[in-house]
């Protein structure tokens, strides 16, 4: 089977698990810190700051910010539940614009258009690897005098215009299994603002500054040693295994026939996370149970826009997004991950071209 995701663990996170299992120190602490510190020099920031989760990232991010209750915050449709949800959680309201049907990421001419008095904020993802079009949503943002909370879970060094993502503003990343690189499970917050970081790490900490004197409600949101170990040994891997993403992906472009490849716009820099084609008229479903009944691993990111979720309907009635709708009736991710080997690539090629012809 040709999975569609595959976590790379190798002799040096297991080396550095057993070292801090030894240190005795398990809990937040040096490894922590060094793991941040790493991070943000790679992400070209001042400040990372290590949590549970990309979900409590963004959580972190909006509240460090001082977005809540009243507040609205612009987003995407098109993405995983948790960036909508997360400002759910601060008690803010999401408020969508469709997306760029070649990019998949929020379409940035549509923004103007729902701003409030009581808009806070822009929360742009970079979807599947590619950055939003991070040139114009900042620009807007300044205009109007709005916070950007960039929600980077995929886009672990992307780039847009040269900056890496999660520059701009603050920025969230999820250190899931299935992304380009893992602590087994935990998050990052990246900012270049001294008091958004400071207010993030108390929050992740109980409220406390001082131990066992808590200046506010604060939550525990900390990372382990242990994953933090993980992190920084996939994170010295990080370069090579977006490299290897991008090689795939290149090869798959000049490769597939009759589906529509990911479309970079010359601004970017995609580290491929996932790589999504579009299949035209009607064809996904039967594609995908093809390339299941030939071992192949495929994912549909994602079959229903946020928009369209239950809840999201109960509390804010039927909106419509169609690019948004026709995206989820027409995307297919397969296995792009550094561990295929050149035979996989092949037949993965062989069996979509076979199945589209």
């Amino acid at each position: 089977m040709i999975s569609i995701a595959k976590p790379v663990i190798g002799e040096e996170e297991k080396k550095a698990v057993l070292e801090v299992l030894d240190s005795g120190i398990l809990a937040q602490g040096p490894r922590v810190a060094a793991f941040e510190k790493a991070f943000a020099e790679a992400c070209g920031v001042k400040h990372a700051v290590a949590t549970t989760s990309g979900t409590t990232a963004l959580y972190l991010a909006l509240l460090a910010n001082g977005i809540g209750a009243g507040d609205e915050v612009i987003t995407s449709p098109f993405t995983f539940i948790a960036s909508a949800n997360s400002v759910l959680y601060v008690g803010a309201k999401p408020v969508f614009v469709d997306i760029d049907p070649r990019t998949f990421n929020m379409d940035v001419s549509q923004i103007e258009a729902v701003i409030t008095p009581k808009t806070k904020a822009i929360l742009p993802i970079d979807l599947y690897g590619l950055c939003a079009d991070m040139g114009a949503i900042m620009a807007v943002a300044k205009k109007h005098n709005l916070l950007v909370i960039e929600d980077a879970c995929q886009a672990h060094t992307a780039k847009f215009d040269g900056k890496c993502a999660g520059s701009f503003g603050t920025g969230a990343f999820s250190l899931y299994p299935t992304k380009n690189m893992t602590s087994a499970e935990g998050g990052m917050l990246t900012t270049n603002d001294d008091a958004v970081a400071e207010e993030a790490r108390v929050l992740r900490n109980h409220g406390m500054r001082r131990r066992y004197y808590h200046d506010e409600l604060g939550y525990n949101l900390r990372m382990t040693d242990v994953h933090a170990a993980i992190g920084l040994a996939q994170l010295g891997k990080l370069a090579g295994f977006n490299a290897k993403r991008r090689e795939n992906a290149a090869y798959y472009d000049a490769h597939l026939m009759g589906v529509t490849t990911p479309y970079v716009p010359k601004e970017c820099e995609h580290i491929y996370h996932q790589y999504t084609i579009r299949v035209p008229e009607g064809k996904r479903d039967a594609l995908r149970e093809y390339l299941k009944e030939n071992e192949i691993g495929s994912e549909i990111y994602y079959p229903l826009p946020i928009n369209q979720q239950g809840f999201y309907e109960e509390m804010f009635g039927k909106l419509s997004f169609p690019e948004a709708e026709k995206a989820a009736e027409e995307v297919l991710s397969i296995p792009v991950h550094p561990s295929l080997s050149q035979a996989d690539l092949d037949f993965v090629v062989a069996k979509i071209n076979e199945f589209m012809a």
